[in-house]
C-alpha cells in the first residue's frame, strides 16, 4: 500500500512536468505555437532573403508594425519583394498585400516589376497584388491596414518622380488607411538640419523632416526602432557610397491614423 501511495505520487510529480515541456523543434505542435511573424521569417519560400535578415532586421521592424493575420497591407516600392514575401505570409490567405509602384520608378525597376508579377501569379503568393500606377498619387483599391515604405520615402522629392513631395505621399497615404491603421517609414538619414537636401544626390532625408510631414498629414507619432542606426555612418555621403553601402544609418518610424 505504501509503494502504490509513493508510485502515485510520483505520477502526480512526473505527469504535469511532461505536460509543460516544450514540444521538440519542428515538431507539429511547435509550428503551431510559433508566432505568424516567426512562421514567416522561417518559410523557405523566402530562399536567399534570409541571408540580409541580420542586416535588415525584420523580426524587430515588422514587431514594430504589428502586422496581424488577414491585413490588408500595401508595399510602396518593394524592391525585390523582400517584405512583400515576409507580408505575404503573416497576412495569409484572408489578407492581401498590395505591391506598388508609382510609374516614374517603376520604368527604372523592370527587372523587380517582373519578378513580383510572376511571384503573384504563383498559388503559394496568390495573396500578392503587384501593380505600377501610372501617377504619383498613390492609391489602392480597398482601405488598409498598413502602407510600409522601406528606403523609398525620400524619393519622392526627386526630379525622377516628377518631384512630387513626401507630404503629398504622407496625406495620399492618411486617405488610404483606416482609422488606426499605421503608416511604417524607413529611410537613409541625413544629418540633423539637413531637411530634404540631400534626398536626390545622397538619398537621404531629415528624419525630423519625415515627422513634421506626417503629423502634418494628420499622424500620430506612435513608436520607432533604432535597429538600423549605425553610428559610423557620416549621414554626409551618398548611400551608393561603397564605404557605407549596405550600412546606412537608418530610422524606422511608426505613424497611426487617429481611431476618429
Amino acid at each position: 500500500m505504501l509503494y502504490l501511495k509513493r508510485l502515485t505520487l510520483s505520477s502526480l510529480i512526473i505527469i504535469p512536468a511532461l505536460l509543460a515541456m516544450p514540444a521538440p523543434a519542428g515538431s507539429a505542435a511547435a509550428k503551431r505555437a510559433a508566432s505568424p511573424l516567426a512562421r514567416a521569417l522561417a518559410d523557405p519560400a523566402r530562399g536567399t532573403d534570409r541571408t540580409a535578415d541580420d542586416r535588415r532586421h525584420p523580426a524587430a521592424l515588422i514587431a514594430l508594425a504589428g502586422v496581424k493575420p488577414g491585413q490588408r497591407v500595401l508595399d510602396l516600392i518593394p524592391g525585390s519583394g523582400y517584405w512583400t514575401r515576409i507580408f505575404s505570409r503573416i497576412v495569409g490567405p484572408r489578407g492581401r498585400v498590395y505591391a506598388v509602384w508609382p510609374e516614374a520608378y517603376g520604368k527604372l525597376a523592370q527587372p523587380n516589376v517582373a519578378t513580383l508579377r510572376a511571384m503573384s501569379a504563383t498559388p503559394a503568393f496568390a495573396n500578392v497584388v503587384t501593380s505600377v500606377q501610372p501617377t504619383t498619387d498613390l492609391t489602392a483599391p480597398e482601405p488598409l491596414d498598413m502602407v510600409w515604405t522601406s528606403q523609398n520615402y525620400h524619393d519622392y522629392a526627386d526630379p525622377f518622380m516628377g518631384s512630387p513631395g513626401p507630404d503629398s505621399l504622407a496625406r495620399a497615404v492618411f486617405k488610404m488607411l483606416k482609422p488606426g491603421g499605421v503608416f511604417m517609414v524607413i529611410d537613409h538619414m541625413s544629418a540633423p538640419g539637413r531637411g530634404m537636401a540631400d534626398t536626390d544626390k545622397l538619398h537621404r532625408i531629415d528624419p525630423e523632416t519625415v515627422k513634421k510631414q506626417a503629423k502634418a498629414a494628420g499622424f500620430e507619432f506612435v513608436g520607432e526602432s533604432r535597429v538600423l542606426i549605425n553610428t559610423i555612418d557620416p549621414l554626409t555621403v551618398p548611400v551608393f557610397n561603397a564605404s557605407i553601402r549596405g550600412r546606412t544609418s537608418q530610422f524606422a518610424f511608426k505613424f497611426r491614423k487617429p481611431m476618429r
